[in-house]
């Protein structure tokens, strides 16, 4: 199943995709006069409801799926980023993808094989969150060095802590495409990464949240990022350095990971600084962020 948020005064509406263009209001046809189980406004809501409220959301496909009264283009809606506003910070993995490892260690002048022993992580805030469509603002005045880098996310459903790599798919709901887009020249100013990342808008996310149920093998799907219809991003989750159960492992180590937090598990090679020579962004700019199964995170670079 593929869940997705749409935007919908004063709120927002989650939705289920039904076929390739079609959208379930699934705000609107949840059952009423439940305190137990509220209608849910977006995808972090629904994760919030656990296994009932997954299963509720399955019913509600099946009844209505067919019924085209119900069903809305997905064209005509505003299609916002599934969690709209996550409680707390995205958790990101830097270095990740073996070949970009070794592009970002030749960019920085490192030793080709300097791969790191465990987890390097950064965080993103909320207000970089952004949907699918939505222009990334290009923040000209602090950064002259804008980048791009598509990332497959994790959505967390179960809570833990001390998550034994064993059971750290158990704790997975779906999966997403995060774009985490990066100010390369604040990045090297500060010294750490945080401040580079971290600029309002940098962070588009969707357009939907797949089910883990939809994805077979999370560690084999073809991921690839596109400017202006240029191939720049061309590679494979095959090639993760840590796999989603061991960042989960090493993440949740001491740390409570709650329903609803995202972790981005890091970008492969063909970043604009990876180039020779480094090509960065420029508004006007189109990026077209794509993982198999998963859809199209497109955005354009605003003023």
């Amino acid at each position: 199943m593929k869940f997705l948020t749409f935007a919908c005064s004063p709120s927002s509406r989650l939705g289920v995709l039904i076929g390739p263009d079609h959208v379930l209001d699934l705000t609107e046809t949840w059952p009423q006069h439940d305190d137990h189980m509220p209608p849910p406004a977006h995808v972090g809501d629904l994760i919030a409801l656990g296994d009932t409220g997954l299963e509720c959301a399955r019913q509600l496909a099946n009844e209505y799926g067919r019924d085209t009264t119900k069903l809305h283009s997905l064209s005509s809606l505003q299609v916002l980023a599934p969690i709209p506003r996550p409680t707390k910070n995205i958790f990101c993995i830097g270095r990740n993808y073996r070949e970009h490892i070794i592009e970002g260690n030749r960019a920085r002048g490192r030793p080709m094989d300097d791969f790191p022993p465990v987890i390097e992580v950064f965080t993103k805030p909320p207000t970089t969150v952004i949907g699918t469509l939505a222009p990334v603002p290009a923040h000209q005045h602090v950064t002259k060095q804008l980048d791009y880098e598509v990332e497959l996310a994790i959505v967390i459903g179960t809570p833990g802590r001390d998550i034994p790599k064993e059971r750290a798919m158990d704790h997975v709901f779906g999966y997403t495409i995060v774009n985490d887009v990066s100010a390369r020249d604040l990045q090297k100013a500060h010294g750490q990464w945080f401040k580079g990342k971290a600029l309002d808008g940098h962070c588009p996310m969707g357009p939907y949240v797949v089910h883990k149920s939809a994805i077979a093998d999370p560690h084999a799907l073809s991921i690839q990022l596109d400017v202006n219809g240029e191939r720049r991003q061309d590679s494979s989750t095959k090639d993760l350095l840590f796999r989603i159960e061991d960042i989960i492992a090493q993440l949740s180590a001491g740390l409570t990971l709650e329903s609803g937090d995202i972790i981005a598990t890091g970008t492969p090679s063909g970043v604009g600084l990876g180039l020779e020579p480094p090509r960065f962004l420029k508004p006007g700019d189109v990026m077209e962020a794509r993982i198999e199964g998963l859809g199209v995170l497109r955005n354009p670079i605003g003023e």
